[in-house]
């Protein structure tokens, strides 16, 4: 796999039916560990409602992902929600749908139904981006060869996280994995180039 799709901008919309106000929040995950400040974030600004239900999916192999019903009745919330999020083939989001109860219950198809369509329209709102699969590394060089690195890291399209650069210099670097080898190669070749995985 060399690219996966994401969305990089939070994003919000509202769906209602017979009284039910459905907000859906759009919000960009890049790890596990995040999730529950955002959870909690989206408790704050919506303190009144009723329901908080929500999907996740986090990492490449799709294997990442959980959902939550949040006391509506099993299966009509989280995993509707976690249908969009596939649908869309998506990965590093979250959709947390708030609910303000109107009084009259939806049943079960109404339930799958509002969930699903508050998450497919917040995932309208903002651009869903392309992302090329990258691999980590620091490389560790001596300045004189700081203008050779930086011409392989442009000619392979590599995103640079972080620099240092001084006598010695330091990069942290994501390769495209569908340009891994080459680049790798080019890399190894050059004296005095220390190169470790970053995890």
């Amino acid at each position: 796999m060399d690219y996966y799709y994401t969305v990089e901008q939070r994003g919000s919309a509202e769906f209602k039916d017979r009284g039910s106000k459905f907000i859906a929040c759009l919000i960009p995950l890049t790890s596990v560990s995040d999730f529950k400040k955002e959870l909690d974030r989206v408790k704050k600004d919506f303190p009144k409602a009723s329901h908080y239900c929500f999907a996740y999916r986090v990492g490449l192999d799709g294997n990442q992902f959980r959902t939550n019903d949040d006391g509506e009745p099993s299966g009509t919330a989280g995993k509707p929600i976690l249908g969009a999020i596939e649908s869309r083939q998506l990965t590093n989001v979250l959709i947390v749908v708030v609910r303000y109860f109107g009084g009259t219950l939806l049943g079960v198809p109404g339930l799958i139904a509002a969930y699903r369509s508050a998450a497919a329209l917040v995932l309208q709102t903002v651009p869903i981006i392309q992302k090329v699969v990258e691999q980590r590394f620091r490389l560790q060089f001596d300045y004189t060869v700081l203008n050779q690195v930086m011409t392989i890291v442009k000619q392979y399209n590599c995103s640079v996280e972080e620099q240092q650069l001084q006598l010695f210099c330091s990069l942290t670097v994501g390769i495209p994995q569908n340009r891994l080898e080459e680049a790798l190669f080019k890399l190894k070749e050059m004296r005095g180039l220390e190169l470790s995985v970053v995890s």
